[in-house]
């Protein structure tokens, strides 16, 4: 894949923070990319992730926010994937 290609969320991205609202705004938009961008490196669906960590992170005490990070969660939701997968071809399996 072309550099150029690979690049263009980022570049997009960028010039996207320039309008955040405010630099906060701008730093929690930038985090959130980080996130997604960690998940992605870890072979993550971004989206579950994200999930997987909202729905989690209300009740995780701070000195155990380390359990919420893309590599301690890619067990499990690979885990979870491959189960929902596999639930996937049983049903494509039943309807054949």
């Amino acid at each position: 894949m072309p550099r150029d290609a690979r690049c263009a969320p980022w570049f997009l991205s960028r010039k996207n923070y320039l309008f955040a609202g405010s630099d906060a705004g701008g730093e929690h938009a930038a985090a959130i990319s980080s996130l997604i961008g960690t998940a992605e490196l870890n072979n993550l669906d971004h989206e579950a992730y994200l999930r997987e960590v909202l729905s989690r992170i209300a009740d995780c005490p701070i000195n155990r926010i380390q359990e919420l990070l893309p590599w301690s969660l890619a067990a499990e939701l690979a885990g979870s994937s491959r189960s929902a997968a596999s639930q996937i071809q049983l049903a494509k399996t039943a309807l054949a």
